[in-house]
């Protein structure tokens, strides 16, 4: 069951850093030349977390 959870937990990060990346570039007021690094940056940042949080929330841990 904690694939699901893990699998839409990754679909809302993906459209939520999008959505924040495109209020970000408004407030710029321009369009970044590294769009899709600020991106993956965002991105990350949010997964890691988010997955963190997944993990401990349905008893999952690794390693032991």
């Amino acid at each position: 069951m904690s694939i699901v959870y893990f699998t839409l937990t990754a679909a809302i990060l993906y459209l939520a850093s999008d959505r924040i990346l495109d209020r970000v570039e408004v407030a710029a007021g321009r369009r970044f030349q590294y769009r899709s690094l600020v991106f993956f940056c965002i991105l990350l940042t949010l997964a890691t977390t988010s997955f963190a949080l997944v993990s401990y929330l349905t008893g999952n841990t690794q390693g032991g």
